[in-house]
């Protein structure tokens, strides 16, 4: 059930309630479990936390931002929220993920960003408010597009010039102020690769919680030229037979897998 107020007091805390633990942008896990409850902690290191509201359907679960390392006290470890993702999927995703996303806001909303004035918690919205200007600040996230470039039996791929994780995946921007997601994608493709593409197709898409995305997934198909990369984007690009993929993201847990996964078996059924 929906609780009306997203700040809560820790006297406000009942023992049946799951709190996601957070020390410096990291989970406190033990083993494989993520999820904790209140009589698991010690009363004093609630009192110095913050706790924060998250839903998941039906159902609520408390994000405690902590301001103490506690991981020894409870033979726990803090791992980072991108390894705990891949490591326990969907409900790490759609939990621990929505929790760093609503703790990252509520660190970064501290003060007005019109005036500098402190801010304060919403009694029943998820917000906070400067009581001198009267603004009030909402979590926010961040439309991103995602897209397959693809050209018969051959999809794009490319590895950051960023991130040096060895994986290659699909092209991805941010939207500007002004743009449709349509010219976001056709203008990203273009800036990072240097090639025109055409017949757009929106497929699905995926939050994504580094910090705060929402990923919009298409196939996009090849129109014309030839790569040429941007080089503090993108370290390599080629095209790869769909029999002949490099290391490429996990279907399931990233929208990057699943279009690829998803473009496989469109050219295998002969859908396309």
């Amino acid at each position: 059930m929906t609780r009306r107020n997203y700040f809560l007091h820790p006297d406000s805390l009942n023992d049946t309630d799951r709190l996601v633990l957070f020390y410096q942008n990291q989970v406190l896990v033990r083993g494989e479990n993520f999820v904790w409850s209140k009589t698991q902690l010690d009363a004093g290191f609630l009192e110095d936390s913050e706790l924060l509201v998250i839903e998941e359907g039906n159902e609520s679960f408390v994000a405690v931002h902590s301001k103490q390392d506690i991981a020894g006290l409870l033979d726990a470890e803090n791992r980072s929220l991108r390894s705990l993702l891949f490591a326990e999927g969907d409900l790490a995703f759609s939990v621990a993920g929505k929790a760093s996303q609503i703790i990252d806001w509520y660190n970064s909303h501290r003060y007005c960003g019109s005036c500098g004035s402190a801010t304060e918690n919403h009694g029943s919205e998820r917000a906070v408010f400067c009581g001198q200007c009267e603004r009030h600040f909402y979590p926010r996230i961040n439309p991103c597009v995602i897209m397959l470039v693809v050209r018969g039996r051959e999809m794009l791929l490319a590895r950051s010039a960023r991130f040096k994780g060895g994986f290659f995946s699909c092209l991805a921007g941010f939207i500007e102020v002004g743009e449709t997601v349509e010219e976001t994608l056709t203008r990203e493709v273009k800036e990072e690769v240097g090639l025109e593409v055409h017949n757009l197709r929106y497929i699905k898409s995926q939050s994504w919680p580094f910090p705060s995305q929402l990923m919009l997934g298409f196939i996009a198909e090849y129109k014309s030229g030839e790569i040429v990369l941007q080089p503090d984007e993108i370290e390599e690009a080629r095209w790869y037979d769909i029999d002949e993929l490099p290391n490429v993201p996990v279907a399931g847990l990233s929208v990057a897998g699943d279009l690829i996964l998803y473009y496989i078996d469109q050219v295998k059924s002969g859908s396309l």
